[in-house]
């Protein structure tokens, strides 16, 4: 089926991984640092099976069974295996050469009452113990066999999560679980980071424990270190449902509430992150929802709240291959179609799903197409896609479209203009940054932009939309079809988009480059407006250069007076004199070349073969005699006779005016 047309803008990665499903004698667990699955078969002795996302991080062995696996997990470059038995140590087995060790070592956290909630690797040779009653930072050794205490932190703990890319740990304390404390732990050290509550919509009573490590989720948006919270509002009459509420780690310092996603839904929920955007899985409906927390919505000024970029949505189908299963009876089905939402899945950040019971490991990914019909508001479309990466086809796609020559297009011209303040605003904003990253100072004001343009968040686009994909990609493409239809409304439509782009570019303080205002010439003369020509370049609306010049020269065969406003542009650049007399004498116009050589003081300069040449070549014996004696002079002047040097070849000039000469003399 083409995916263009299945109408499912999440799927899952045809690129599954397969493990061992859960069962009485394997348990499976995922370390969401390195993003391997272990299936732990009989407590390793029938062997550990890992499966990481390259064959560096896949491998299998086995262990002595000495007890039931609570967590298991590599350090980051696999060489030391960390596994947590009981509620006060944890084991580690050295992997250093690529083979197991025979002797395992251990390290029992600092209290003798604390039970430990968790472990972290933090990078190959730290690691976090989360008790409930702290955290401890230990540097591992592993050609000693030893653990060394690096850092404490004291606080009585619920549960805690954890974000790899940021290595930040979020703590839950309180009778609630509503106090959050933020860690971040870096480099042999603990940075205790400001405490922020959350707020409980309804508080029990007696007051128990209401905010779980399910309901939380750590992600990276747009750059910044992010807290998502997923808040059950009460059921009731009136009651807004479920929402998600986005906390911002501004600096990697304090935590700051800065966007509520509203669901309007009540049930299971599940929360991924892909592409910078909250996917929302809800069980009831096996759909999803998709929040961009960049997207304008309504504010108080502190907090932005969003609806969902497009309503409930399924995941894409999967069908799982399965190899064939030989029977005497019957052939066994070698495909399996996947229960979608189903209760054996669990989600893993920042885009992982896994169904322990089947025995899958899937990406989520994002297919864009379908999002052209789901969202009618082009403008908001492009906004969006331009967020997203590896997306420049499908923006070009867009604007190919809403620029179709039709009826229905002409209709919205307003959109179009819009649409490119809103390409233009972030092509500014892009050579402003890469201004600064050049020159490590302000942007220069040739192309800020004023504040009223910029919206109130602005984070980075993946991709930019310049004005040579423009002409490449659309313009030339919109002005071929447009004159395939050659259609009166068709022109006007090709020259009002074309004026309507540089307008925009000029707005932003944008330099328009020369081929966008070539094709707007060429296709003023296609249409043969060229009374509306004659007033751009009158009023310098097309700005001059040397190309746009050579251009309306060449055009003078349909349009005449573009000989002289080719001179003019020539003239107004004042870089342009040797293009200005080769033009001249080009038309032999002599005199006047040589009136505009005297005129810019550069007589002694030229070439006197250049221009008895094009004398000679008029057939007018006068222009010629005249051209030569003013060269004369010239060398009169500078070198104190009238003779060309050698280096000037002009001896056939010579001749021919000797010749002239005589027979005048005859």
């Amino acid at each position: 089926m083409d995916e263009s047309a299945d109408g499912y803008y999440l799927e899952l990665s045809s690129s599954v991984v397969k493990f061992d499903s859960v069962s009485k004698v394997t348990n499976v667990f995922f370390d969401d640092t390195n993003k391997q699955v272990f299936a732990v078969r009989s407590g390793g002795v029938m062997g550990v099976v890992v499966k990481g996302p390259s064959p560096a991080t896949s491998t299998d062995f086995c262990m002595e069974d000495k007890g039931p696996v609570v967590s298991i997990k590599f350090s980051p470059d696999q060489k030391v295996l960390a596994i947590q038995r009981s509620k006060s140590s944890v084991e580690f087995i050295n992997f250093l050469s690529g083979e197991m060790d025979a002797v395992e070592y251990s390290q029992n956290c600092k209290g003798k009452s604390h039970v430990i909630l968790g472990f972290l690797w933090t990078n190959n040779r730290e690691i976090l113990f989360v008790t409930d009653h702290g955290a401890e930072l230990f540097q591992v050794v592993p050609e000693k066999k030893s653990l060394k205490v690096q850092k404490t932190f004291s606080l009585a703990i619920n549960w805690f999560v954890y974000c790899p890319q940021t290595c930040l740990v979020l703590l839950s304390s309180g009778t609630l679980g509503n106090q959050m404390y933020p860690l971040h732990v870096k480099q042999g050290n603990i940075n205790k980071l400001s405490r922020f509550d959350v707020d409980i919509p309804v508080v029990p009573k007696p007051p128990k424990l209401c905010l779980l490590e399910r309901d939380i989720t750590l992600a990276v948006l747009y750059g910044e270190a992010s807290i998502i919270i997923l808040r059950h509002n009460p059921r009731g009459t009136g009651s807004p449902g479920a929402e998600v509420v986005v906390y911002t780690l501004l600096k990697m310092m304090t935590a700051k509430k800065t966007h509520v996603l509203r669901l309007d839904l009540s049930g299971r929920f599940a929360i991924n992150v892909v592409d910078n955007l909250i996917i929302v899985h809800h069980q009831a409906s096996k759909k999803s929802l998709m929040f961009d927390i960049a997207m304008r919505g309504e504010t108080d000024g502190m907090v932005t709240y969003h609806q969902p970029v497009v309503g409930l949505q399924p995941i894409k189908p999967f069908t799982l291959s399965l190899p064939p299963v030989p029977s005497p009876v019957h052939t066994e089905p070698t495909q399996i179609n996947c229960e979608l939402y189903s209760p054996n899945w669990v989600v893993f950040q920042p885009n992982i799903i896994i169904d322990a019971k089947l025995g899958c490991l899937w990406a989520v990914e994002l297919n864009l197409q379908p999002l052209l019909t789901m969202i009618n508001d082009k403008c908001l479309l492009v906004d969006f896609l331009m967020k997203r990466a590896d997306s420049k086809p499908v923006v070009i796609q867009v604007l190919q479209e809403i620029l179709e020559p039709t009826v229905q297009n002409y209709s919205h011209l307003v959109v179009v203009a819009e649409l490119f303040d809103h390409l233009n605003e972030v092509y500014c904003s892009f050579l402003q940054s890469e201004m600064q990253s050049h020159i490590g100072t302000p942007a220069s004001s040739s192309l800020s932009v004023s504040p009223s343009k910029l919206p109130p968040l602005s984070p980075k686009p993946w991709i930019v939309i310049d004005q040579s994909d423009m002409y490449t990609n659309v313009f030339s493409k919109f002005v071929d079809r447009s004159r395939e239809l050659e259609e009166g409304s068709s022109g006007k439509f090709e020259v009002w988009v074309l004026l309507e782009y540089i307008r925009s570019l000029t707005d932003f303080h944008i330099p328009v480059q020369h081929y966008l205002y070539e094709l707007l010439i060429n296709s003023l003369v296609q249409h043969q407006a060229y009374y509306q020509l004659h007033q751009l370049l009158q009023y310098h609306v097309v700005s001059d250069s040397k190309p746009l010049a050579c251009l309306l020269l060449s055009l003078e065969s349909l349009y005449p007076a573009a000989h002289q406003l080719a001179l003019d542009m020539l003239k107004r650049l004042s870089t342009a004199n040797e293009e200005i007399i080769e033009v001249l004498l080009s038309k032999q116009q002599i005199l006047p070349a040589l009136r505009f050589v005297n005129s810019v003081g550069s007589v002694d300069q030229v070439s006197a073969r250049k221009f008895l040449d094009a004398a000679k070549a008029t057939g007018d014996q006068n222009v010629f005699i005249g051209v030569f004696k003013f060269f004369e002079q010239r060398n009169l002047r500078l070198k104190g006779t009238t003779a060309f040097a050698k280096g000037e070849h002009c001896d056939i000039y010579v001749k021919h005016y000797a010749s002239l000469s005589s027979e005048q003399t005859v």
